[in-house]
């Protein structure tokens, strides 16, 4: 069966022409050119992945409610953000309410197809068989990778794919230092140096919330990041 993409996007060309890239990769395509229609479609059935604009109509803001309200119907869909804003401000704010990864629209269709298969072979892993290191156990944080969860000191961690991958490459092996280009090997995601920044900080606050002392990730300067053995 042919995973179907939800496409959010306002202008009509931009919709047609990713629609149509998509469909020729092989994927089933839903195009909505509004918030309410594509809200209105996930309560009906939730894509395989969305791929929404920020800006929406006269609501330049309404890609991150929809977002968040979609992160709020399952935890699990990716969400990836094209978009022709590029500041860090914009990047952190979609990351927040729990995008996955954020493309502008001055990336290629080639490299749009890359991220996005890229998201369904991690939301794919949720799926397979156990393997024998389902669970890792590295002091107080627990890594369920059948049911993609994270607890730190027994209190649930909300992470997107995106970040609990992240925390996944970097607690399998403590001490050991990831540059970036390993971490987005190891994590199976294409993004840029700023966004890996991004998710690390957001993934550091995120435990921060149910444990204010938390600082098991190091930055190395100049060199990536490691996660801090016991």
């Amino acid at each position: 069966m042919s995973r179907r993409i939800a496409i959010v996007e306002d202008e009509p060309a931009i919709r047609a022409n990713t629609a149509d890239a998509l469909k020729r990769s092989g994927y089933e395509v839903a195009a909505y050119e509004s918030r309410a229609a594509a809200l209105a479609a996930f309560r009906t059935r939730l894509p395989d992945l969305a791929v929404i604009d920020l800006g929406l109509g006269d609501d330049p803001d309404a890609g991150f409610t929809l977002c968040r309200e979609l992160r709020a119907m399952s935890p699990a869909v990716p969400i990836l953000i094209l978009s022709a804003r590029d500041s860090d401000v914009d990047i952190v704010s979609g990351l927040r309410v729990g995008a996955d990864d954020y493309l502008t629209k001055g990336a290629s269709l080639p490299q749009l197809t890359a991220r996005i298969s890229a998201l369904l072979r991690r939301a794919d892993l949720s799926t397979q068989p156990p393997l024998a290191e389902d669970v890792i156990e590295r002091g107080p944080l627990t890594l369920d990778v059948k049911r993609m969860t994270a607890r730190w000191r027994g209190a649930p961690v909300d992470l997107t794919l995106t970040e609990f991958w992240m925390v996944h490459a970097l607690a399998r092996h403590p001490g050991h230092v990831k540059d970036r280009d390993a971490l987005m090997r190891e994590a199976d995601t294409v993004v840029d140096d700023g966004t890996i920044t991004s998710h690390v900080k957001r993934i550091r606050r995120k435990f921060q919330a149910v444990d204010p002392a938390f600082d098991a990730i190091a930055t190395v300067y100049g060199m990536g990041y490691r996660w801090k053995p016991d």
